[in-house]
């Protein structure tokens, strides 16, 4: 709530060495709010930046009442400044975007109509035509093909900044490590399924360098790899573990009883001195099976203990807030 209003959009605007950018893009975000009658506030965490983002913030949250700022001690990372976001958002639609000017404000109005008028509980932005190099769109389509096959969610830009969400949604989510480019693999997984998809405008970054290099993609895909699996087997580890150690320790069982079957019936009925059962490469290869089928159920015990005494949360160091003390006070 702003001035007795409540809040129609939170915008979470994760901020890292841009301070040219950030004047020019709260002067537009205040202009187009303001055409579309939508009461506002603009949420820029300062990722721990070298230069001077944080006076602007600081200036910028003096001069408008809407503009709040929260400043990391450190460079923690894009999920570690949204999930701090999404916790601060108090809009009924909370839109994320980056702070390049690469994501355009124009897109505020469509955005909210469609959380709001068409029910999505997520809306994704699709950068259809992108200001990019080749070197970067070309495994972006890659990898947004692969997620999309393995996530089963019809969309062409996971990794799009620009989102919109209900706020019962981010409240949600825990982001953390490098997880926002799956948000909405999160968001199905916790059960929100109407997830849409917008094109929206690409624009060609007008200050400074990308701060994104080829090593995302790989981190990328171990990152989909995680949460798949995370996110199936959070709640019940010995679901995995369990059957894996069963699997083993079956194949070890079975892979002894033949070893011992073998030579009892070479001693039996043939008659002809048997090879010491340490001596055939079965027999360690049942030990081994056997020792990692217990060691895999044991780790599904205690996966089930962990998961009952969990107290894990971010809890990212700040060193300064700007804008929220008469929310604070409320």
């Amino acid at each position: 709530m702003i001035n007795g209003k409540d809040i129609d959009v939170s915008l979470i605007i994760p901020a890292y060495n841009e301070s040219e950018s950030l004047p020019e893009l709260i002067e537009w975000i205040d202009r187009v709010n303001e055409a579309n009658n939508l009461e506002y506030e603009v949420i820029i965490i300062d990722d721990g930046s070298s230069d001077n983002s944080w006076a602007v913030i600081e200036e910028l949250s003096d001069k408008n009442d809407s503009v709040k700022g929260i400043k990391f001690n450190r460079n923690y990372g894009k999920s570690a400044a949204l999930d701090t976001g999404f916790k601060a958002a108090m809009g009924e639609v909370v839109i994320t975007m980056d702070a390049d000017l690469q994501d355009s404000p124009d897109e505020i109005p469509a955005l909210v109509s469609m959380i709001r008028d068409e029910g999505f509980d997520l809306v994704s932005g699709w950068k259809k035509k992108r200001h990019d190099p080749i070197s970067k769109t070309i495994p972006s389509k890659f990898f947004n093909a692969v997620t999309a096959k393995i996530s089963k969610i019809k969309l062409h830009d996971f990794n799009c900044g620009l989102k919109a969400y209900k706020n019962e949604v981010v409240k949600s989510l825990e982001v953390y490590g490098e997880m926002h480019r799956y948000i909405p693999v999160i968001a199905k997984w916790k059960g929100y399924n109407k997830i849409g998809e917008k094109i929206v405008e690409h624009r060609a970054r007008k200050y400074g360098e990308t701060k994104f290099g080829l090593e995302r993609f790989v981190n990328g895909f171990l990152d989909l790899l995680s949460i798949t699996f995370v996110m199936k087997y959070k709640k019940r580890p010995m679901h995995f573990f369990g059957t894996m150690g069963t699997l083993s320790f079956m194949a070890g069982f079975f892979i002894t009883c033949w070893v011992i079957f073998e030579k009892l019936y070479t001693v039996w009925f043939t008659h002809k001195v048997a090879r010491a059962v340490t001596d055939q490469p079965l027999f360690f290869l049942a030990l081994i099976a056997l020792v990692i089928g217990v060691q895999l159920f044991l780790a599904g015990f205690l996966g089930e203990m962990i998961t009952q005494t969990d107290q894990y949360k971010n809890d990212y160091l700040i060193s300064e807030k700007k804008g929220f003390e008469e929310r604070e006070n409320v």
